[in-house]
C-alpha cells in the first residue's frame, strides 16, 4: 500500500490513498468508530467524513464552484479540533453524529465527483494539496488506532505483524557527533511546487558549533532516567511541564504500561514486551524529552540545529535528504509504511548525514526546542489561510523528519510538523545536543 512520488500522476497517487485511508479504517471494530482514544481528537467517524469534505471544500466547491449536494456534511466534517492540551476536551453526544452509511455515500459521492473533474490549471494546483492532507491524516489516524482499547481494534490479514529483533537490539549508548559552526538552510523557495505555507520562503540561519546524539534515546535509556528518578526531580522541568506532569500522574512515558506481566510498550495493535522494545525510540513528549536532556547534561536541538545536523556537509554543501540526494528508500530509514511500527535505533546506518548522525529521518518525528512559528516573509496560503496560521499561538514546538508512518511524498527537507507540548501520541523520538 505504497503511495510513493514514482506514482504516474497525483490523481493516481490521490486513489492509492484513499486505498490505503479505508485500509487503516478497516483496523477499527465497526463498534468503536464513535470512539475517542484521543480526548483532544473527534472520533474515528468524523475522520471518514472529514477526508473526502476537505477535498469537496477546496476543489468542488472552492475551485469550480459547484452546488453542494449535501451542505449540512460539508459543514460538519470541514475542520477538526486542537484543543489546549492541558484544558477539558470538548463533549459531544456521540447520537448526533450521522449514521455510518451516510457518511459513505458521502465519501463516495465525492470520490466520483473528484475523478470527473476536469484537469484545469486551478484544478491541478490544488489535487497535490488533498493528497498531502490525505496522507497526514494517515498518521493521524493511527495515533488513534494505537491508543484504542486492544479489544477494539482488527488485524487484517495484509497488516505485518511487529518484526522480530532480538532484546536488546539498538539499545547502545549514543556516540556524540560534533557539527561544526556554519550555516543551516530552512524553507524553501516559492519556485510553483506544492508545499504548505509555513514551508516558505527560505531562511538562511546561523548556527554555532555543537555535539550532537548520533542516534535517538532509546526506551532502554528513558528507562535509566525512570529508575534515576527524573519523574520526581522538581529541577529537570519547567513550571509548566511539572504542572502537567503533577495533573498527568504517571511518572513513566505514555507508552509504556505497567501490569502482572511486567512492563510492556504500546504498538499499533498490541502491547510489546519492554524488552524486545528496549532498542525502540522512546516516544515522548516534547517536556518529557526536555527533561531527560537536562538529566542527560544536554538539551533538546533547535529547528536549525537539526536541520544542520541533517543535511549540512563540510565542504558547505546542501543535501536534499541526510544521505544525499537520492529519493527515500526503504534501506534510508523506516519510513512510508515499510514497517507498521518502530525498529530498534542504528537499524539504517545507510540513511546517516554527512557528519555521521544517523536516523535524522524515520523511525520517529524528532521534537525540537523551537516554537513552531513563520520565517520572515511568511504568507498563508489563499486557499487555506488558516493551515499553519491558526498555530502560531505560543503551544506548538517544531519536529522534524519522518515516522514509520509517513508517507514518502512528505519527505522533503523544507517540511515541518508541529505538536503541542504535553502531546503524548505522535510517534516520536528525541536526541540531545551539548557544547562543541
Amino acid at each position: 500500500m505504497t503511495v510513493g512520488p514514482g506514482a504516474a500522476s497525483t490523481r493516481a497517487a490521490l486513489e492509492a490513498a484513499w486505498a490505503r485511508s479505508d485500509a487503516i479504517f478497516s483496523l477499527v471494530a465497526g463498534d468503536a468508530l464513535l470512539a475517542r482514544p484521543i480526548a483532544l481528537r473527534q472520533p474515528f467517524l468524523f475522520y471518514v467524513g472529514h477526508l473526502p469534505a476537505f477535498a469537496w471544500n477546496h476543489l468542488g466547491r472552492g475551485v469550480l464552484g459547484r452546488p453542494s449536494f449535501a451542505p449540512s456534511l460539508d459543514a460538519l466534517f470541514e475542520r477538526g479540533i486542537d484543543p489546549p492540551d492541558d484544558g477539558e476536551a470538548p463533549r459531544e453526544d456521540p447520537a448526533g453524529w450521522p449514521p455510518l452509511r451516510e457518511v459513505l455515500a458521502y465519501r463516495d459521492r465525492v470520490r466520483e465527483e473528484v475523478r470527473a473533474f476536469p484537469s484545469t490549471p486551478a484544478v491541478e494546483e490544488v489535487l497535490p494539496m488533498v493528497l498531502e492532507h490525505e496522507l497526514m491524516h494517515h498518521e493521524t489516524l493511527l495515533y488513534m488506532v494505537q491508543a484504542l482499547p486492544a479489544e477494539r481494534k482488527l488485524r487484517p490479514a495484509w497488516l505485518p505483524p511487529p518484526r522480530p529483533f532480538p532484546a536488546g537490539a539498538g539499545a547502545g549508548a549514543p556516540l556524540a557527533v560534533r557539527v561544526p559552526a556554519g550555516q543551516a538552510l530552512l524553507g524553501a523557495p516559492r519556485d510553483g511546487a506544492f508545499r504548505w505555507d509555513n514551508e516558505h520562503p527560505e531562511l538562511r540561519v546561523p548556527v554555532d558549533a555543537f555535539t550532537i546524539d548520533a542516534t535517538p534515546v532509546t526506551n532502554r535509556q528513558m528507562e535509566a532516567f525512570v529508575e534515576a528518578g527524573g519523574y520526581r526531580r522538581r529541577d529537570l522541568w519547567s513550571d509548566d511541564a511539572w504542572a502537567w506532569l503533577s495533573r498527568r500522574g504517571d511518572p513513566a512515558p505514555p507508552t509504556w504500561r505497567t501490569g502482572p506481566a511486567g512492563r510492556t510498550v504500546k504498538a499499533l495493535l498490541e502491547e510489546i514486551p519492554f524488552e524486545r522494545a528496549a532498542g525502540w525510540p522512546a516516544s515522548v513528549t516534547q517536556c518529557e524529552a526536555a527533561a531527560y536532556a537536562r538529566w542527560a547534561g544536554g538539551r533538546l536541538p533547535t529547528e536549525a540545529e537539526l536541520h544542520r545536523a541533517a543535511f549540512g556537509t563540510p565542504s558547505g554543501a546542501l543535501r536534499e535528504h541526510p544521505w544525499g540526494d537520492e529519493p527515500p528508500a526503504p534501506r534510508h530509514g523506516n519510513l512510508g509504511f515499510v514497517s507498521w511500527n518502530p525498529v530498534p535505533v542504528g537499524s539504517h546506518p545507510a540513511g546517516a548525514s554527512a557528519w555521521g548522525v544517523e536516523e535524522l529521518v524515520g523511525n520517529g518525528w524528532e521534537w525540537t526546542s523551537t516554537e513552531f512559528g513563520p520565517f520572515p516573509g511568511f504568507r498563508p496560503l489563499a486557499r487555506y489561510p488558516g493551515y499553519s496560521a491558526d498555530f502560531f499561538d505560543g503551544r506548538h514546538v517544531v519536529l522534524l523528519g519522518a515516522s514509520w508512518a509517513t508517507d514518502r511524498r512528505l519527505v522533503r527537507r523544507s517540511f515541518r510538523n508541529w505538536f503541542q507540548v504535553h502531546y503524548g501520541y505522535v510517534f516520536s523520538k528525541f536526541r540531545c545536543v551539548r557544547p562543541a
